[in-house]
């Protein structure tokens, strides 16, 4: 999510996004390769992304902090191209997101959101759920 949002604020490429974060920090056990897949298509695909977002939203995309933005890029994305990671396991996550880095309330609004994006891209698991 810090990656996405450091593209959403700065305007760097997404490759080099990644470049810094890998070689600035400790990434431990971290799946380098699904980090890197999740940021490329965030910023590459984010047009898409906003797309999907956009209805869902009580508010213009352009109003939306960008924390808020960055959590639901990452959301929808996962959603949409990645379909072995559980939608409630992608609603989760993007709400410990929320609470973690973004504003006091925010992850309610996150929950809403991804969970409406859930029934939109992944109409069949989400309505079993």
């Amino acid at each position: 999510m810090q990656a996405v949002y450091q593209y959403l604020v700065g305007a760097a490429a997404p490759a080099e996004v990644i470049r810094q974060f890998i070689e600035g920090r400790n990434t431990g056990r971290a799946d380098l390769d699904f980090f890197r897949e999740m940021v490329t298509v965030s910023c590459d695909d984010r047009e898409a992304l906003e797309a999907e977002i956009g209805p869902l939203l009580d508010r213009p995309l352009v109003q939306l902090d960008p924390v808020e933005h960055a959590i639901l890029l990452l959301a929808t994305a996962e959603l949409r191209d990645r379909l072995e990671v559980p939608y409630r396991v992608v609603v989760d996550e993007a709400v410990e997101l929320a609470k973690m880095f973004g504003a006091d309330q925010s992850y309610k609004f996150i929950n809403a959101v991804v969970d409406k994006a859930a029934r939109t891209l992944r109409n069949t698991e989400a309505s079993k759920g």
